[in-house]
């Protein structure tokens, strides 16, 4: 199974970056084929629904997503929805989503946005006939301490179990989904 984790917060101290380093860690440990794509690094274009789908990352990252059986996003939540530039991810590269087995890490600074990931999923869902795994991790900043992933062994663990699912959800899917 091939696995990409999309870390989609654009700031260099990202929580959702160190919980996506973990997913990875957790991934290869388990023998599969992981690849990490940090969003801060690229330089993606704003979709301005005409010459932003031509520009060459597009084009890379739409042959990545391609590639991949599951997908995990890390991802920040700001003012109880995802951020920006994951939106953006999806506009950038539209169709190739189709039949993908998706996974979801959060990071907030409270407990009231838990949920606020549900309309992306969605959207993920009906536009793409995505299949979205129903374990997501929800990390706030109670989890961190000094802007570091406290010693949690339940988060730890359900950041596997994230893992683990996304690779078993794929590997059942595989050519059922597309």
């Amino acid at each position: 199974m091939r696995l990409l984790i999309f870390t989609c917060s654009l700031n260099p101290a990202s929580r959702s970056a160190q919980l996506a380093q973990l997913a990875l860690a957790d991934g290869l440990a388990a023998g599969q084929t992981v690849e990490l794509i940090s969003l801060a690094v690229l330089n993606l274009p704003l979709c301005d629904g005409e010459s932003a789908y031509e520009h060459p990352e597009v084009g890379a990252l739409t042959e990545k997503i391609r590639a991949a059986n599951g997908i995990i996003f890390a991802l920040p939540v700001y003012n109880y929805d995802v951020n920006a530039a994951a939106k953006n991810l999806i506009e950038l590269t539209g169709s190739v989503w189709t039949g993908k087995v998706v996974g979801f890490i959060c990071s907030a600074g409270g407990q009231g946005s838990y949920m606020s990931v549900m309309p992306f999923a969605n959207s993920l869902m009906l536009d793409f006939r995505c299949v979205i795994v129903p374990r997501f991790v929800y990390a706030t900043e109670m989890d961190f301490v000094d802007e570091q992933l406290a010693d949690d062994g339940e988060l730890r663990r359900r950041l596997r179990g994230l893992t683990a699912d996304v690779a078993a959800y794929a590997k059942a899917l595989t050519g059922i989904t597309g």
